[in-house]
């Protein structure tokens, strides 16, 4: 079930009614959100709900064995069969035909031709990156004494298929999430103001901003080795903001979502296309899942505080394995490796940890002159990694890069629709400028002093909202691939 579907907006009026109507009592509740959950989850594929009940209940059984086991031998024993459970799946159902093929490419390189016959035709299951990542903390965090296990199946059930993050995120940490689900809510009417805003904000981004280029996108770089240069600046420059209005939208709407049940959920966007340097960019992008690897695989790898060499070592198993994470292809290996090599720089240099802050940039016109050249150059960086992200292949991104460096060309873009590109630049134009004024507070975009300014503002997000739709694209979100 998607968000931005007509399917969506009959299924959450009528669990949200009857969430705060009909059921007073907090496990009450979670047996409703968790009955909403797996509806939700199941309506693309009820085959998948197997997957994640199993997942549940492993996860639940190891988690109170750890926590209850008398030796530490046991305690690592119950967390080995947590770990190969989960990244068990994970490789099986995202990895396994990648792995067999690159292995019979690697043959095929030296001369010699193997079988493929045993590649499987293996579904990916919606959301199993999120999932996994998400019931693995909990075992590693009741691991290192950060938690206690909860009681409740239902509660934990829950935790892992709330039904507004389940897809595509953020990845809670059930530290932050399961308290929340295991102690009562009450009815916040500021909260469900800030839910509707953020769910609006996040309608636009992914209707107006992402589905609005994707034509666009796809058009480019599909036909990349035909377009001049002019063109493929542009490919690659709408495409980075395609899939930032696609999977920041998705998580705003999770997140305004969970406020409706009186739930918080952790940013994952704090406009990352206003830093200043790689560091601060993933610091601002897609958080919960930069913070998890760091938590849970930097760290335990010895973070930064061993022998320099080491430390690189870690930097790039970081990122590698990010960026294998958002694919079974070479292309997203690649494009960790790229952010790898652009983050070494800064490690070296000590300036890494140089922007902390996430809300005041710019803050003056002094700023403007010293500030806004890194962030356009760190921007540039950015987009010139979202190629190798995009990229069926390998390839096919060295021939983008080939005809992007070496075919200098000037060239009018037409829209394969023919609609009329400027609107789309003035769109952006104003996009950028926009979220440049509301980049203090990424929780609540619209929430303006003035009531007056505040319906000007929905008013006009609806209207692009319908100016933009075009019944003709794909609605999915693209993160729902990973």
């Amino acid at each position: 079930m998607l968000f931005n579907s007509l399917d969506f907006f009959v299924f959450l009026p009528i669990v949200y009614l009857a969430y705060w109507i009909f059921f007073r009592e907090t496990k009450q509740k979670n047996v409703w959100l968790l009955v909403a959950s797996y509806l939700f989850y199941g309506w693309w594929d009820y085959r998948f709900l197997s997957l994640i009940l199993i997942s549940t209940l492993v996860d639940f059984i190891v988690g109170r064995a750890i926590y209850y086991s008398g030796s530490q031998q046991k305690k690592r024993l119950y967390l080995g069969i947590s770990i190969g459970f989960n990244i068990g799946i994970l490789v099986f159902f995202k990895y396994f035909n990648f792995f067999v093929d690159s292995f019979v490419a690697s043959f095929a390189f030296f001369g010699f031709q193997l079988e493929s016959s045993w590649m499987l035709k293996v579904i990916l299951p919606v959301g199993i990156s999120f999932y996994t990542f998400q019931t693995l903390s909990y075992s590693l965090d009741i691991y290192r004494r950060n938690l206690e296990p909860t009681n409740s199946l239902i509660s934990f059930a829950t935790f892992v298929a709330f039904f507004p993050q389940l897809v595509a995120g953020p990845i809670e940490r059930a530290s932050r999430l399961l308290p929340q689900i295991v102690n009562p809510r009450k009815f916040l009417y500021k909260q469900q103001i800030e839910g509707l805003r953020l769910m609006l904000w996040g309608l636009f981004k992914k209707v107006a901003i992402a589905d609005a280029l994707a034509p666009i996108v796809d058009d480019i770089f599909l036909n990349h080795a035909s377009y001049p240069s002019s063109t493929l600046v542009l490919g690659a420059l709408f495409f980075g903001f395609q899939i930032y209005g696609d999977f920041s939208g998705y998580s705003d709407i999770a997140i305004g979502t969970a406020k409706l049940f009186g739930i918080e959920l952790m940013s994952n966007f704090k406009f990352p296309y206003f830093s200043r340097n790689i560091a601060e960019f993933w610091r601002r992008w897609h958080i919960s899942l930069s913070t998890w690897f760091r938590d849970y695989l930097y760290i335990p790898l010895g973070g930064s505080k061993i022998r320099r060499i080491f430390v690189v070592r870690n930097i790039f198993v970081i990122f590698l394995v990010s960026g294998l994470w958002h694919g079974a292809n070479w292309t997203y290996v690649v494009w960790g490796l790229f952010h790898a090599i652009l983050f070494l720089p800064l490690f070296y240099l000590k300036s890494n940890r140089r922007y902390l802050g996430t809300s005041n940039v710019l803050k003056s016109f002094s700023n403007l002159l010293s500030e806004a050249p890194r962030m356009i150059c760190t921007f540039s960086l950015v987009t010139l990694g979202w190629i190798f992200f995009r990229s069926e292949t390998l390839s096919d991104a060295f021939c983008y890069f080939e005809r992007l460096l070496l075919h200098f060309s000037w060239d009018s873009y037409l829209h394969p629709r023919g609609y009329r590109m400027i609107d789309y630049y003035i769109l952006l134009t104003c996009f950028v400028l926009f979220e440049y004024g509301i980049r203090k507070d990424e929780r609540n975009p619209l929430g303006f002093k003035y009531r007056f300014l505040r319906l000007v503002c929905y008013l006009c997000l609806l209207l692009l909202i319908i100016l933009f739709y075009d019944d003709g694209v794909d609605r999915s979100f693209i993160y729902f691939q990973f």
